[in-house]
C-alpha cells in the first residue's frame, strides 16, 4: 500500500479508532476527505 493512497488513509483512521463517518464507512468516501480528516481539517469523526 503506498503512502497517501485510500487504503492508506482508510487504514491509519481505523488504527486511530475512527471506522465510520456518520454512518457510512470509511471506504465509501474520496481520498481527499479521507486525507482531511487525518490531518485534522474537518470537524467530523
Amino acid at each position: 500500500m503506498h503512502v497517501g493512497s485510500k487504503g492508506w488513509y482508510v487504514q491509519k483512521l481505523k488504527e486511530q479508532g475512527i471506522r465510520s463517518i456518520d454512518g457510512r464507512k470509511l471506504e465509501l468516501y474520496k481520498t481527499h476527505i479521507l486525507a482531511n480528516l487525518y490531518h485534522g481539517k474537518t470537524n467530523f469523526k
